[in-house]
């Protein structure tokens, strides 16, 4: 029933886009209509990566997912950066961390655990991810902050760049150390819950066409959807700070969203988790430095430099998360604290 919704939201969505966007239709509705067909067309992304999870295996699927929901949110930022919102790109970063880490994370862990009592995922992944996660946010992040302060913006932007490049190089070693040189070295014996066999809705061939065709009809849907933004704003009273943590977060990651739920509801809390934090790193080390890097060609270049706000919200996200998953371990309550804190920051941004 779902699927049949999302099909026709796609069917509606795509031809409803293209003429709203060449007719000049109101922006207020444009905004709703874009937004419903890119989160239809990250549904689709959601099925193929999901049988590419069954076929791959949970990390290298874990791994799919991330990148692909993350190459939607990659391909609205740089239509945003390219009309000069470099805050929302900010913004939408820091909601993406906040999202994978509290949102997708708490509604993966609390409806999983409706279901199951108590779900278990591979403790050294998790104590792993925890490492790269203090990393990636406390200190790559939080070190352009501080030093911008006593700095000229050409020499913040020169040390965003030289960080951009470390945390790229950094997340290709760790995926070579996870896929390649320690693969399978750090599995749990025994550890055979929610790995039951299954068969994949779409066979593999199939599910890359519909990644292929999906990511581009969003690079279509998305650069619209980034000029009705002012409108928006403008209209309901939101700040860009507020449009790029939640809504442009939201959208942006909608695919790996459905699919982390979908696991943890099947009981494959570990392709779950994979979802939700290695998203935030892929956002963290991948997606943001490499932002920087493009900006340098475009007319705004964006330095690593995040606001207060953005930069608390997300080191709380970090450590809450660290102190709730390292135990290898979850349950619905779990979720239930993860939830609280985002929607605690969610009311935050709201009323900055």
């Amino acid at each position: 029933m779902v699927n049949k919704i999302f099909t026709g939201l796609v069917a509606a969505g795509i031809p409803l886009s293209i003429a709203g966007k060449f007719l000049h239709w109101d922006k207020g509705l444009m905004f709703v209509i874009y937004c419903l067909t890119i989160i239809a067309l990250s549904s689709f992304m959601g099925r193929a990566t999901e049988s590419l999870a069954i076929i791959s295996g949970p990390r290298i699927g874990g791994l799919l997912n991330a990148t692909f929901g993350n190459a939607v949110e990659l391909i609205i930022s740089i239509f945003s950066l390219q009309a000069g919102l470099v805050g929302v790109v900010l913004a939408s970063l820091t909601g993406s961390v906040l999202g994978n880490l509290l949102l997708v994370g708490g509604l993966s862990f609390f409806i999983g655990g409706l279901k199951h009592k108590r779900q278990s995922f591979n403790v050294y992944d998790a104590r792993h991810n925890s490492a790269l996660l203090i990393f990636a946010v406390v200190v790559a992040f939080v070190i352009p902050e501080v030093f911008s302060m006593s700095m000229t913006k050409a020499q913040t932007l020169h040390l965003s760049v030289g960080i951009s490049i470390i945390l790229i190089v950094l997340y290709l070693a760790a995926l070579l150390f996870k896929l390649v040189t320690h693969r399978g070295a750090y599995n749990v014996p025994g550890d055979t819950a929610g790995h039951e066999e299954e068969t994949p809705e779409w066979s593999k061939a199939k599910a890359i066409t519909v990644l292929a065709l999906s990511t581009l009809a969003v690079a279509f849907v998305s650069e619209a959807l980034v000029h009705t933004f002012n409108h928006i704003g403008e209209t309901l009273g939101w700040t860009e700070l507020f449009i790029g943590v939640i809504i442009v977060a939201i959208v942006g990651n909608a695919a790996e969203h459905a699919s982390a739920i979908i696991m943890a509801y099947k009981n494959k809390m570990g392709v779950a988790v994979e979802i939700a934090v290695g998203s935030t790193l892929q956002v963290a080390m991948f997606v943001a430095p490499l932002l920087v890097l493009v900006s340098l060609f475009l007319p705004h270049s964006m330095p690593l430099v995040f606001s207060v706000p953005e930069l608390v919200a997300m080191i709380a996200a970090v450590f809450l998360t660290i102190s709730i998953s390292n135990d290898g371990d979850s349950n619905w309550f779990e979720g239930a604290t993860l939830l609280a804190a985002y929607f605690i920051m969610a009311i935050g941004f709201y009323l900055l």
